[in-house]
């Protein structure tokens, strides 16, 4: 079996309705996220950089009574570049709604396994340079999904800052450890055997790309939903014993 623990880089901001999700508005423009891992086989590490009425939030978290005006932490951003024009909404507290289109089909589908298994509404368009590679699209997206996680955690007032979670799928399981703290820092021991993932799969058990990149992105989405999810015996108070967790 093919093992690994994950961590993700920076994330920062995003905008949607409950009721409505994500309109299919035209694209815009973008901004990153960390995450950590110990390593069993392939590895990855991440560190990174208040809702709603009384009861239970859409991803399953208690709402901080202090925040009862807000119905949800969302996050916007719009990113414009000679390579990429790229637009980026997320909802912590949503429902698991995916609507991507990034130009990369395979990113498109890993997008949708953050939403699905994170409880989090995902909206990504994107256009760029793919005629000549996918590395600009897939930066510039991370950076504006960074920018948008950072911007729908507002101030992480009663969060459990921490998320760990190992997922398995088949030969490959990828265990992400998460710190919300604000410092970004990113260690990746993954170890993917093939330079693509394409339609044709010429690989064997327990080297499979498309199952290491797809669980590490499910064990990414659970351990952020833990981690973004509010603590009710915190009472709005900030996770750390300095009193204030970093944004920069």
């Amino acid at each position: 079996m093919t093992t690994a623990p994950v961590v993700s880089p920076s994330l920062s901001r995003l905008h949607s309705a409950l009721a409505s999700p994500f309109p299919k508005a035209p694209v815009g423009s973008g901004a990153g996220v960390a995450f950590p891992a110990r390593p069993y086989g392939p590895s990855l590490r991440l560190r990174s950089a208040v809702m709603a009425a009384s009861g239970v939030g859409g991803n399953g978290s208690p709402m901080a009574p202090e925040e009862s005006a807000v119905s949800s932490r969302l996050g916007e951003v719009k990113r414009v570049t000679k390579e990429t024009n790229v637009h980026v909404k997320i909802n912590l507290d949503g429902t698991g709604v995916a609507n991507s289109s990034t130009g990369i089909p395979f990113l498109d589908h890993m997008l949708d396994q953050l939403a699905s298994h994170g409880l989090f509404d995902v909206y990504v368009k994107a256009t760029g340079d793919t005629h000549i590679d996918d590395h600009h699209s897939n930066e510039d997206i991370a950076l504006a999904i960074g920018t948008a996680l950072l911007q729908a955690l507002g101030d992480r007032k009663g969060i459990n800052r921490f998320g760990h979670f190992t997922a398995p799928l088949d030969e490959a399981a990828v265990e992400v450890i998460l710190d919300l703290s604000g410092r970004p820092h990113l260690s990746c021991g993954l170890s993917i055997p093939t330079e693509r993932v394409g339609t044709y799969d010429t690989q064997l058990a327990g080297n499979n790309s498309h199952h290491i990149i797809e669980a590490t992105f499910k064990a990414f989405a659970r351990a952020l939903r833990q981690a973004t999810e509010y603590d009710l015996r915190r009472r709005g108070t900030i996770p750390s014993s300095k009193g204030v967790l970093s944004r920069s």
